[in-house]
Parts: C-alpha cells; structure tokens; sequence
C-alpha cells in the first residue's frame, strides 16, 4: 500500500437538492475540525469530495465525468471521496470503475470521514454505506458559524415509495432528530448570525418528536417553538409530501408571524391514473382542498410545487390535465423534470415509456405554463413594500440581493450589510427576479 500524506485542503462539490447543499455544509464543518482548510479560490485541493445526487438519469456518469477532471496536469490527482446517494446506490460499482477514488461515503456516514480519511492515508480503499441516521448527528460537530440564512435537517429519508423515486433506497426509511437537538441547533445557527431558518427533510412535514414536556408535536409545533427564539426572524421549510399536511401546520402558516408565506408542495402530475401509478397516494382533488385550506388560512402565500413529465404510460390527455392544474392553481415558483428510469425502481419496467423527443415537447410546454405564472405572480409583487434579507452583493456597484417573504429574489442599492432586513420597495418585475427601492424604515 502507497501512503499518501493526510491531506491539508479541501474543497467539498455538492450537487442536487437542498439537503445536498446541507450534507455538503456538514462535512466542511467536519473536515475543518480535523485542522483542514477550505482550498483558496483557484487552487488545487489535497481532499475533494464529490457530494452526488442520484435522483436523474447519468448521475453516475456525471461523477465519472467530474472524477476524470480532478486530473493534474502533471498526472497526480487529489485524494478523492465519493459521497451523497450515487455513493450510496453504487459504491462498489465506483470503486471497481475508478480507481483514483480511494473514498465512498453514503449519506448516513458521512460522519464518518475523519477515519475514512486516515486509512486512505495510509493507502487502502474504503467504503462505508451504512444508514444509522442518528448516529450520524450525534457524531457532528456543532454547528458554530453561519451566514443570513442556514438549512436545519430535521427529518430524513422516506417511507412513501413513490415508484419512480431512489430516495428510500438511498437515504433510507423516515427518522425524525429529536426534538432537543433541533433546538439547540437552531440556537446555535441564530447565535452565530443566521436570521432564518429553513427545515429541511425528505419529507420534512413528517417531522415528529417530543417536547421538554414530553408531549408528542409535529412540525407545526417545532415550528411554534423556534418562533420564540427572539434573534430568528424567518423560518421556512421544504420539501413537503400532501399526505403530511397536518391541520396544525395549515394553521401555522396564519397564525406564526415568523413563518413565512410561501409553501412547497410537490404534487408530480395533474391526473389521477397517473398519480396512482406514481404511488403518490393523494389525487388532484385532495391536493387542490389542502392548497384551498392553506389559502384560507394565509390568503397572501406563494405556492411552489414538482411536475414529472412523461411519467410511463402518460397519454397527452393526461398530460393536458398537468397543465390544467397548473393554470387552476397559479405557482408562484415550480420545479419540472422529464421522468427519468432510476435502476431498481418501479417505474422502470413500466410499460409505456414515452420517447424522450415527446417528454422533451412536453417539458416545454409545461415550462412555459409554469414561466408564465412565475412572471404574473411577480408583476402582481409590483407596487408592494415588503421587507427583503439582505443575502449577498449583487453583480453591480452598490447593488444586493436579498429574498422577500415570498422567496422572490429582489436586487436594489443602498446602504445596507449583509443580514440587515430592509424595507423594499417593488418597483420593476422580470421572470425570476424582482428590482426594488429601498425606503426608510417602517416607524
């Protein structure tokens, strides 16, 4: 075995979902506990973790891809771990195939890095896969810096089966972190300067635990409890399941101020047959009364949702009933896939796969639905003063970026920092972004 020295610098590439971007943050956070630097911008790194999405057809060839460009000019190549659900589905597959990568890591056991790190150090292959959930976060350092804005896992995997999802098989079955280290987390984000809080899960509204006082809540009232922390200003949560929209979460959206009004709620398809066939386990009727529910309770929201397109057996009647949905509900923002067959599930050995060149045609008129609402919801922004948190500098002198409560992204110039929130204007709205004029502060 060829020992290596244990490398100085890292740089961690996520790819794929929030909770992607969240695993992401964690293994930084891990690996600067062990005395390893972020690599400078434009620099090579010693350590590179490639933190995979297996949700869309070639992930896999994608990691081959971006392996295959961590190559030096003069032939070395940094020490590389394959982490996150590609990781999970094809450890050994990785391994057989690329042998520069000397680390797999599933996302469960990413806790696991420092170890993992110090055999392949020493010049071995390692591969971890497991799935104790908990354990994982028990085994991670606490959370001690963060920007304006900070993801917070509270849920993971999933039991649903949907037939054309690998989530269950890559992340595993729901586990819900208990009730007292989310809250400490969330004191410690809030603490190290972050105003809001997004809940992350899988299905992060299957979230339940108990409280100090040993009652069982749901999310709505985890909710209601980071509500009080005085310094947290925003909470946001995603990604949602119908089945989990509890009355006391629709309740939480008119009754907590803090939590803010804009709901992503994935419903795939806009017809019944099909929604049968994904195993989604709700119809278009349910869905539209729990949409109907939520407006009633905070009439101002921003409604989000996941289309897939294509889906084995969808007929264009049954896709013309897709974009009848769309134009009923009116999404503020939306996410639209072609179906994409992912190995060992259902979905794969359906009958009916529908050509690639119609699901394309189809894509496209399901995203010019959906761009037209975005565009109408944002024009219909124009005209309101809202409050905006500051995130970052925009491209132009003097200009900064920030989120309304609606999850719009507004730019403006002003006198501001990072994290301040502000009182915008909305002055001015494109497809994906709205521009704004500060005014003074509301007395």
């Amino acid at each position: 075995m060829d020992s290596t020295p244990a490398p100085r610098t890292y740089r961690v590439k996520s790819f794929g979902c929030q909770m992607n971007v969240y695993d992401g943050d964690r293994m930084a956070e891990l690996l600067a506990e062990q005395g390893i630097a972020p690599a400078a911008a434009g620099e090579d790194a010693d350590l590179v973790v490639l933190n995979t999405c297996h949700i869309r057809e070639k992930a896999a060839e994608k990691v081959y891809s971006d392996i295959g460009r961590l190559r030096r000019e003069d032939g070395s190549v940094p020490l590389i771990a394959v982490a996150g659900c590609v990781a999970q589905a094809e450890g050994e597959e990785i391994m057989a195939r690329a042998p520069s990568v000397k680390m797999v890591v599933g996302p469960q056991a990413y806790h696991r890095l420092p170890e993992m790190i110090r055999a392949a150090s020493e010049g071995r292959r390692v591969t971890d896969t497991d799935m104790p959930a908990r354990t994982k976060f028990d085994a991670l350092p606490k959370r001690r810096r963060s920007g304006p804005t900070a993801f917070l896992t509270v849920q993971e995997g999933c039991d649903k089966f949907c037939t054309y999802c690998v989530v269950p098989y890559t992340r595993g079955a729901e586990v819900s972190r208990p009730h007292a280290d989310l809250i400490d987390e969330a004191g410690r984000l809030v603490a190290s300067g972050a105003r809001e809080i997004t809940l992350l899960g899988q299905n992060v509204n299957a979230w339940t635990g108990e409280d100090a006082r040993g009652r069982t809540i749901g999310l709505d009232g985890l909710i209601r409890e980071l509500a009080a922390i005085p310094e947290l200003v925003r909470i946001r949560y995603t990604t949602s399941h119908p089945n989990d929209m509890t009355q006391g979460l629709i309740e939480a959206h008119g009754e907590v101020e803090k939590l803010m009004p804009f709901l992503h709620l994935p419903v795939q398809a806009g017809n019944d047959r099909v929604l049968k066939a994904m195993n989604r386990s709700h119809t278009v009727e349910s869905y539209l009364r729990i949409l109907e529910q939520v407006r009633a309770a905070r009439p101002d929201i921003a409604l989000s949702g996941d289309f897939i397109v294509g889906f084995p057996g969808e007929t264009e009647a049954e896709f013309e009933d897709t974009l009848g949905l769309v134009d009923t509900v009116g999404y503020a923002q939306c996410f639209s896939f072609k179906y994409s067959p992912r190995p060992g599930t259902p979905a794969a050995t359906m009958d009916g796969q529908v050509p690639l060149e119609v699901m394309d045609e189809r894509l496209q008129r399901l995203q010019a639905a959906l761009g037209r609402h975005q565009h109408a919801f944002n024009r219909a922004s124009v005209g309101r003063t809202c409050q905006v948190l500051v995130e970052r500098k925009g491209k132009h002198p003097g200009q900064w970026l920030g989120k309304s409560p609606w999850l719009q992204s507004v730019h403006f110039t002003g006198e501001v920092r990072v994290g301040d929130i502000v009182d915008v204007e909305l002055v001015e709205a494109g497809p994906n972004s709205l521009g704004g004029r500060l005014t003074p502060p509301r007395t």
